[in-house]
């Protein structure tokens, strides 16, 4: 007797995450990521892979807990607010090295690198954007009468 026949595996469950709009989100932000850290180690300044590697590990680490379901099972983190933090921040660090490297460097693949990374930055922004709405919590209206009826 299968037990698992009713229950997707860790296949369909992988494929489902990435046919939604936060999973392909996620998953570009994982190639993107890549992608940098392949044109910054071709450039001869590689030192600015710190944000890339940041990002792209919290990206898969996120990835994996929305793809298992663990933001629903592990309750003691908020993962909403988690996730916005996330993207906000690498936004930021995306846009700020991403400008210092392609204003200062010379070499094609610390440019490419740079434009990429702008890249990333407005993606983790607007990752940030589409979370920012799923945190407001919409509140019931207090009764107004009272409780006795009068």
């Amino acid at each position: 007797m299968d037990s698992s026949a009713g229950s997707p595996g860790c296949v369909g469950q992988c494929t489902g995450f990435l046919r939604s709009h936060k999973g392909t989100v996620l998953a570009l932000e994982i190639g993107l990521c890549i992608v940098i850290l392949i044109c910054y180690g071709a450039s001869r300044t590689p030192g600015y892979t710190g944000v890339a590697i940041f990002e792209m590990v919290f990206s898969i680490i996120f990835f994996v807990i929305y793809t298992l379901g663990l933001n629903k099972q592990l309750a003691v983190v908020h993962w909403g607010w988690s996730d916005f933090i996330r993207a906000l921040i690498g936004a930021l660090l995306f846009l700020i090295t991403s400008l210092i490297v392609v204003i200062g460097h010379r070499d094609g693949a610390g440019i490419a690198a740079g434009v990429f990374g702008l890249l990333a930055g407005i993606l983790f922004a607007y990752d940030a954007y589409i979370t920012f709405p799923s945190l407001r919590k919409s509140h019931t209206a207090a009764p107004t009468e009272s409780p006795e009826g009068v």
